[in-house]
């Protein structure tokens, strides 16, 4: 119990050491571009995928409901605000990334590298997908910002942290952390 106990004050130290920034410092944050930023996927109810998931047909997924769909209006919103530059989106094939991508900025495209790999029939697929997704980044240009709609695990596997729904990671090109922001209305 008491480990824990030291364990939930870790992670709970560790998502309250960001704080919410101000447009000022995110604008300078950004101004040099080339960031990348990663966009776990809004709320979407449950964990993991359903029995019987198909990547190819939603309606099997776990899908956005009309919190994650709100949530992911202001994700677009605050970029759209914040006047930050876009080079492309790119999300995850999973539907509920997808969806926050639509919802958020309209145009994206899929790479399979920000898959989930958190069940059991995708977990071989990790290493596979760290290598490809560092290998694009490698190679991208970097003149403007990288959007990347993943998931929790793609997310904690290359950044070593835990993510919320929505939640908004921005690094550099290293994958050191710049700042973190909450998207969530609580």
């Amino acid at each position: 119990m008491r480990l824990i106990k030291i364990t939930i004050l870790l992670l709970i130290s560790f998502n309250v050491s960001f704080k919410v920034i101000s447009a000022n410092d995110l604008q300078n944050i950004l101004r040099d571009n080339g960031k990348i930023i990663f966009i776990r996927h809004a709320y979407a109810p449950g964990g993991g995928d359903p029995d019987g998931f198909d990547i190819a047909n939603c309606a099997s997924q776990r899908n956005l409901n009309s919190e994650g769909i709100a949530q992911s209006k202001r994700i677009g919103k605050f970029f759209e605000e914040n006047d930050i530059i876009i080079d492309k989106v790119l999300s995850s094939e999973w539907c509920r990334c997808k969806e926050t991508a639509k919802y958020a900025f309209n145009n994206y495209e899929t790479k399979s590298f920000l898959n989930s790999f958190f069940s059991q029939k995708f977990a071989h697929n990790k290493d596979k997908q760290m290598k490809e997704l560092k290998g694009y980044i490698i190679n991208w240009d970097g003149k403007k910002n990288l959007i990347l709609v993943t998931h929790y695990v793609v997310i904690s596997e290359i950044l070593n942290m835990s993510t919320s729904s929505g939640q908004i990671v921005i690094t550099d090109r290293n994958f050191n952390i710049l700042t973190s922001i909450n998207t969530s209305n609580n």
